[in-house]
């Protein structure tokens, strides 16, 4: 799957809240793996449906998350990110700005995983 590209001066500025933390754009949310957990940024945001499905399947599963702010400067820690929306639990994201971000694909499968064990609902 190929991965995103959030590049530019600009469109870190674009991501970030009025306090410089890593937030959300237009049409998705971030999400961010250390190694161990999921990393949900602490910003002014809207939580999605997909972060909502998300967060209560990895819960299911025992997955460990948390919350906590992520400047750009908290990036090189960082083992791994993606973005979500409606159409997709996870893109990679390899890049934000001149920030490189470790490819990642398990955290990738994990989230797809999770997505999927959400049992489905009739209206």
């Amino acid at each position: 799957m190929p991965g995103a590209v959030i590049h530019a001066p600009s469109t870190i500025h674009d991501t970030t809240d009025q306090g410089g933390r890593l937030s959300e754009a237009s049409v998705w949310n971030l999400a961010f793996w250390d190694g161990n957990a999921l990393v949900w940024p602490r910003a002014e945001m809207l939580g999605g449906q997909t972060m909502s499905i998300l967060r209560r399947q990895l819960d299911r599963l025992g997955v460990p998350q948390r919350v906590q702010e992520i400047t750009p400067a908290d990036l090189p820690a960082l083992a791994g990110g993606v973005v979500m929306n409606s159409w997709t639990p996870g893109v990679a994201v390899h890049r934000i700005g001149a920030v490189p971000l470790p490819h990642a694909p398990l955290f990738l499968e994990l989230l797809h995983n999770a997505y999927r064990a959400e049992p489905l609902t009739a209206p």
